[in-house]
């Protein structure tokens, strides 16, 4: 049981709510209660964001990419260094890895996680043993932590747009589109040990990674369950494309594949104002990782014109350089900003940004992971987030100004406990098996660190 002075519910704040879970779905709410003995009381509840982008491993990487050599750097130069470094890691380390990153997310206020996962083989690109040892180390990573995982293999068989051969730093990373379906259906296997809210879905890598007749393959595999692709990360990807297919990537899977609500279209940025309405109208969502992309430099998304187009958006924290669920929507406002020279941007009409981007998130996310969370109801997955309001960033706002407070003013530490359906795994701030996580990560970065 779940007791709290203030909770967002789907129509605005309550007050001193009570919320009783049964196997990780929310039995009750009821607003104006006494709170009982044995509760978890806090201050302020709200549905917890899904995190709907991740490359764990990345998580490695932080810190080791911002040294600008001779010439330009790029997307592609970080590319490079990116591949390197991941032909280095064994099971073991990636298995720690993830432990770590997912800890970090569920500290920062996130209940769930997208693995994007494209680390498949051995550094040689022969399979283990177990075509999908990989995964399972992902899998027994999200066991530890207790994270709501949506697990996402990736097809990953060509090197760039054209069917060209894969290089050598993605070897690791590359199937057929038949290995892929033996891969997905081990991994879909090995996930029946995981609670009943992991699903997993499947993610086309991009269209220069595959082809249109591999791609036609594997689509009807995701069988309902979500499906992410990158789309338009960079403006070199659009023309590359472009110039292979004889369409924009965007353009190419509106005319070529049954694109729904199922799907996730991650790093849509480089979109026409015809591709940004046809999207949104599909009823995908906009997957976004703004940390990331202003880190490599993408560039910034169309907010105003997807918002406009009613499109359903959501956040992930993709190379996990900064894990942070209040820098991910900030750095989302704030690019808009930067781009139009203007203020309060993601917002349709007058209102709050911070609960608009908030919510928006919350709702997305979930769509985007396949989970029934994102707003606490009855029946929904107990994904919830609890917040400090004695924290000096949000002591002094009042209820309507809670979410602008906690998004453009709030550090990480605001937030205090975590449930990731119904699993209680952040409490005062700290994740209950930080001291054991951490332990691992030590151990495998100083093993990477001898490496390399």
């Amino acid at each position: 049981m779940i007791f709290a002075e203030r909770a967002f519910l789907g129509d605005g704040w309550a007050q001193r709510v009570r919320i009783t879970l049964v196997d990780g779905v929310i039995d009750t709410v009821v607003a104006d209660a006494q709170a009982q003995p044995g509760d978890t009381r806090v201050q302020a509840l709200l549905p917890a964001l899904s995190n709907l982008h991740s490359h764990t491993f990345q998580r490695a990487m932080a810190g080791m990419t911002e040294y600008r050599a001779a010439g330009r750097d790029s997307f592609w130069t970080w590319r490079d260094l990116m591949y390197r470094f991941a032909a280095r890691m064994t099971p073991e380390q990636i298995e720690a890895i993830a432990a770590l990153a997912f800890m970090e997310m569920q500290e920062a206020g996130f209940a769930a996680v997208g693995e994007f996962h494209y680390v498949h083989h051995q550094p040689d690109g022969v399979p283990y043993a177990d075509v999908a040892e990989l995964s399972v180390r992902i899998f027994s990573a999200a066991a530890q932590t207790g994270i709501g995982l949506t697990h996402l293999p990736v097809l990953y068989s060509y090197g760039g747009a054209g069917a060209q051969p894969l290089a050598v730093g993605q070897a690791r990373f590359g199937n057929s589109a038949d290995a892929f379906a033996r891969l997905l259906e081990a991994a879909r296997t090995a996930a029946k040990t995981l609670p009943a809210d992991c699903r997993v879905g499947l993610a086309p890598h991009s269209l220069r990674a595959t082809t249109p007749e591999d791609l036609a393959r594997i689509l009807p595999l995701a069988a309902g369950q979500p499906l992410h692709i990158h789309v338009a990360e960079q403006p070199r990807e659009v023309a590359d494309i472009q110039a292979w297919l004889g369409a924009r990537p965007v353009e190419w899977l509106l005319a070529n594949t049954p694109i729904n609500a199922d799907w996730c279209a991650i790093h849509a940025t480089h979109m026409t104002p015809a591709e940004t309405l046809g999207l949104a109208r599909a009823g995908a969502v906009a997957g976004l990782c703004p940390v990331t992309e202003a880190n490599l430099g993408d560039g910034p998304f169309d907010g105003p014109g997807w918002l406009a187009a009613g499109g359903a958006l959501g956040v992930g924290t993709d190379s996990n350089v900064r894990i942070s669920m209040v820098d991910e929507l900030r750095t989302l406002e704030y690019s808009q900003r930067l781009r139009d020279i203007a203020r309060n941007i993601m917002v349709v009409g007058e209102g709050s940004v911070g609960q608009s981007l908030y919510r928006a998130a919350a709702m997305g996310g979930a769509q985007a992971l396949g989970r029934k969370s994102g707003v606490i109801a009855v029946g929904r997955l107990g994904d919830l987030v609890a917040i400090d309001l004695d924290h000096p960033a949000l002591c002094a706002l009042q209820p309507a100004q809670i979410l602008d407070g906690l998004v453009f003013a709030s550090p990480d530490t605001v937030v205090t406990d975590v449930w990731s359906a119904g699993r209680h795994q952040v409490r005062g701030g700290k994740h209950v098996a930080r001291g054991t996580i951490v332990a691992a990560w030590r151990k495998a970065l100083a093993e990477l660190a001898a490496s390399l």
